[in-house]
């Protein structure tokens, strides 16, 4: 996905609801009348809104050799 996908992002407000946090089969029925690859797109977009930039940043290896004391 493009770095400038947050970029792009504007909110439509005819589109939003307010639930309760109990009502669970409302959210559920929204997200399923979505198809796979739009909720796929919406949790990296969510990934991408928590961790930042760092987001798409490889893991870096890190590797410690020690030496144990004898007992």
């Amino acid at each position: 996905m493009s770095h400038t996908l947050l970029g792009n992002l504007k909110g439509d407000r005819r589109t939003h609801s307010v639930a309760y946090l109990t009502d669970v089969s409302a959210e559920k029925a929204y997200w399923l009348a979505h198809t796979p690859l739009e909720r796929v797109k919406q949790v990296e977009i969510m990934r991408r809104i928590n961790y930042g930039p760092g987001a798409t940043a490889r893991l870096q290896r890190v590797l410690e050799i020690t030496e144990r004391e004898r007992s």
